[in-house]
């Protein structure tokens, strides 16, 4: 049977109009989605097994993993090295010696302590912006007698920071004795770098543990030039004492 002609007109017009209908739709539907708000709040998606947990409890399944423990603060010596106590007219100064490191300079100078050679001398030197030098001058700058010059430890890797003790010595790489110096700022051009006689260094052996700011005080004393000897303190800053504390 021939369907009439406006029928089929009929329904192809009808199939047009719900087609772009549907289409229509469809494109807004898109547009809707894309056009979801940025400060709407967003869930993440449930993950199938998991169980909600409180603030600060570990997911399920997993175990606690133990912090490491802090580091030392500045002021805790290394287990065995010796920690000594310079006191002074200005104050006392707690050092650490460097045992493991600097092993002949810290015996030299816990020698020097346990003969009582460093009560009555002087910080004899002071230069600020670089150091303070003493152990070998009494305050009438009378240099005294000392054991022979030891083996120069300027290779043990140590560097001339501010508050690092030194060895001091003369222009000769092995002469230092009894004499010692505590750097004020980082002094780089004292450290080992070769081993010409410009370069080889001085020795590092300690540090200040406490009383950094006695050792500043005594950096601002004024000082002036006398018996041939340049920054000597214009009132001596006396050494009374020496003692291993530890």
């Amino acid at each position: 049977m021939r369907i009439p002609f406006n029928h089929r007109l009929f329904v192809v017009v009808l199939s047009l109009f719900l087609g772009w209908t549907l289409a229509l739709e469809g494109r807004v539907d898109g547009l809707r989605g894309r056009l979801t708000p940025r400060w709407a709040p967003l869930s993440p998606p449930a993950t199938p097994g998991t169980q909600s947990k409180k603030p600060g409890q570990a997911p399920p399944g997993t175990r606690p993993v133990q912090a490491p423990p802090l580091q030392a603060p500045a002021d805790a010596p290394a287990p065995g090295n010796p920690v000594v106590v310079v006191s002074t007219s200005l104050g006392d100064i707690t050092l650490e010696l460097f045992k493991d490191r600097a092993p002949v300079s810290v015996e030299n100078f816990l020698q020097y302590v346990t003969e009582g050679f460093y009560p009555e001398t002087v910080f004899h030197r002071v230069k600020k912006g670089f150091m303070i030098q003493g152990g070998g001058y009494t305050a009438s700058l009378v240099e005294k007698p000392t054991r022979p010059p030891i083996q120069n430890e300027a290779t043990n890797g140590l560097r001339n920071a501010r508050g690092t003790l030194g060895m001091a010595r003369r222009a000769a790489l092995r002469s230092a004795t009894s004499q010692f110096y505590i750097n004020l700022v980082d002094n780089r051009m004292l450290d080992h770098t070769g081993y010409t006689p410009d370069e080889f260094g001085y020795a590092v052996f300690g540090r200040v543990l406490s009383g950094m700011e006695v050792v500043d005080r005594i950096a601002n004393v004024p000082t002036q030039t006398t018996a041939d000897m340049e920054d000597v303190p214009v009132e001596p800053v006396i050494i009374k004492t020496v003692r291993v504390a530890k």
